[in-house]
Parts: C-alpha cells; structure tokens; sequence
C-alpha cells in the first residue's frame, strides 16, 4: 500500500505537475500482472517537436514528421523499444542498438552500455537512461540505467545501474532525463522512482499522456508483454491527437 501511494505522490510532483520532465521511461506491471514498458518523448523547440513514434511489430523508433525541417538526426531519430529472445529493451536513444547488438552475442546490458556516454549536447549533456526486462528464466528480472555527466566534470560520465525488486501489479520503476524546465536543463538525480501503472495497456497509455505537459509532449507508447511472446505496442503522437 505505502508503494502506492507513493507512486501517485510521485506521479504527480515528478510527472503531471512537472513542465518538462524530458523523455522518461517506466517498466512496471499491469493492474493483471501483465508487463508493460512505457516511453514517452518531449520537446521544446521545433526540432524536437518535428517527431513522432511509428511502431513496426514489436519495435518502436522515432521517425521526423517533415523531413525537410530535419536538422540533425544524431539524437533525436532512434529505435526506442526492441527485443530479442525474452529480452526487452527501452532507451532514450541509439544506445538501444548497443545493447540489443550486445544481446544478441551473449553481452550483457551493464557491459553494453560501459562502452556508452552521456549525450554530447553540451551545455545539457542529457542523460542517457536505458532500460531491460529480462523474462528468459521464469522469473524476470529489471535492469535500469542513467548514463549522466559528472557534476565536477561533465566531459566524465557518471554510470548509475541498478536491478531493483520486482514491482507488484500496478506499479513500476520510472527513470527521466531532466528534473524539470530550465536552462541549462537540469538531469534527472537519484535512483529510479515508484510510478503506477495500475490498469491496461490503453489506460496506463491514456494516463501518462494526460499528465505530460500539454505543450511540450510529443509521443508517447506503452508495450504489453507476455514472455514468450512478441511485445504489442500502443501509441499517441501528438500530430495524430
């Protein structure tokens, strides 16, 4: 019950009362016990704001609503949500690729992402933060990570990893980018926080995508997972709403 209600008390401060939370990213269970893996991406100028999710089977990645107005695509276009043999990644960036690759030949997540920095977009330096479900034993395990630029030298990386307990039905484990608005913008600080996840798919969907901060939400996705079988994505973008 006290995780609960301080996934709502931290849903609200970190979540629906926050302006710019950034691109954060949950993995949780259902109110059924179903697993679910949510995504969602923010901007505040018109780059940022030029993407939108499109979902390819199992896998999620950002595409630019007009090409044309595409300025650099290095840390704004990227596979979001992919998975391989009962392994489910999420990431803010192409550092999914580096796990997945990493997965695929008997690597492992922390490994993967030792060979990773935090995003080179100075003066931000914007977390990376990362994310795996692993369901291959029976008894799946979390994996989190917040690549982040050191305080007293942001050219250093500061690596947080950690595998914390499985949540219940209804709750998750969310990490985000940055604290809230500012300039430059402040990152994310601590380890990952209780958030609820409490009902379907759709709702956990519909939920999160009221709370995010009406201008600057961009795209936002929830994955359904069953071990043993393919992830099934849902979405909202801001230019379809």
């Amino acid at each position: 019950m006290y995780s609960a209600q301080r996934a709502q008390a931290n849903f609200r401060a970190r979540i629906a009362s926050n302006p710019y939370p950034g691109r954060g990213l949950v993995i949780g269970q259902g109110s059924a016990g179903e697993w679910l893996q949510i995504y969602w991406i923010m901007g505040r100028s018109e780059q940022s704001r030029n993407r939108r999710f499109v979902s390819e089977g199992a896998t999620l990645r950002t595409e630019a609503v007009d090409a044309a107005k595409l300025e650099d695509p290095s840390l704004i276009i990227y596979r979001a949500m992919a998975e391989i043999d009962g392994l489910y990644v999420v990431s803010n960036g192409d550092q999914t690729d580096t796990i997945v690759d990493a997965l695929a030949v008997g690597g492992d997540f922390t490994a993967a992402l030792a060979t990773r920095e935090r995003e080179p977009d100075a003066p931000n330096y914007t977390p990376r933060i990362s994310g795996l479900l692993d369901c291959r034993a029976g008894n799946p395990t979390i994996a989190l990570s917040i690549l982040r630029a050191n305080d007293g030298d942001p050219q250093v990386t500061d690596r947080v990893m950690i595998a914390p307990a499985l949540p219940g039905p209804g709750l998750g484990y969310g990490i985000n980018t940055y604290e809230g608005d500012g300039a430059p913008l402040p990152p994310f600080r601590g380890d990952p926080i209780w958030l609820p996840c409490a009902g379907d798919a759709e709702s956990v969907l519909s939920t999160y995508w009221d709370a995010l901060d009406r201008d600057n939400r961009v795209a936002i996705a929830v994955k359904r997972i069953e071990p043993g079988r393919p992830g099934v994505i849902t979405l909202i973008n801001r230019f379809d709403a």
